[in-house]
């Protein structure tokens, strides 16, 4: 369960910093996340998961953290958003109009900022984390688990119909749903 816990740790941080960015930006798709209901966006807890474990052992100098890091981190973000795109027909980010991008999925400025994130994480949240997730009870995993399973099926299902990720927020969704004869 310590990979389930860290995934979701890391994937409801991405969600904060999506909204902070959203809110700094101005950006209009305010939605932000990549679920129906649960505020995650598993890239990146999915990213910080191969951070953590391939990168291991490497935390004794930040900027070689912060280059491997950011190199598995935009690794992942490819990866992801070629499946995004490839099965569920979506995109939740498209690096096209940002310098240095290959093909709208990754691009070297959100590369670097990957790199300096998780050498922060790695160095100043990630030892944390362990005594935090022993904490947490067996039950408490249960119930958790059984929510991102039910959340993730319903999300697949939306995103499989309609393609559109402005339909992850619930007023957007309810709004969709009454305004189609």
């Amino acid at each position: 369960m310590y990979y389930f816990w860290l995934v979701l740790f890391y994937s409801f941080a991405g969600y904060l910093l999506e909204k902070l960015f959203a809110y700094v930006t101005r950006a209009q798709h305010r939605v932000r996340k990549c679920c129906l209901l649960l505020p995650l966006c598993p890239v990146y807890g999915l990213a910080m998961l191969a951070v953590a474990e391939i990168t291991l052992g490497w935390t004794e100098n930040f900027w070689w953290q912060a280059v491997c890091g950011g190199a598995v981190a935009t690794g992942v973000e490819y990866v992801v958003h070629f499946l995004y795109e490839k099965l569920l027909g979506v995109m939740f980010w498209d690096y096209s109009d940002t310098r240095l991008d290959l093909h709208r999925r990754i691009c070297y400025p959100f590369s670097i900022a990957w790199g300096l994130l998780s050498a922060l994480a790695i160095r100043y949240i990630q030892p944390y984390l362990p005594v935090l997730i022993e904490s947490i009870p067996a039950e408490t995993a249960l119930f958790t688990l059984l929510l991102v399973v039910l959340d993730s099926f319903f999300t697949v299902r939306l995103l499989l119909r309609f393609h559109d990720i402005d339909l992850l927020g619930l007023p957007n969704l309810w709004r969709a749903l009454h305004s189609t004869p």
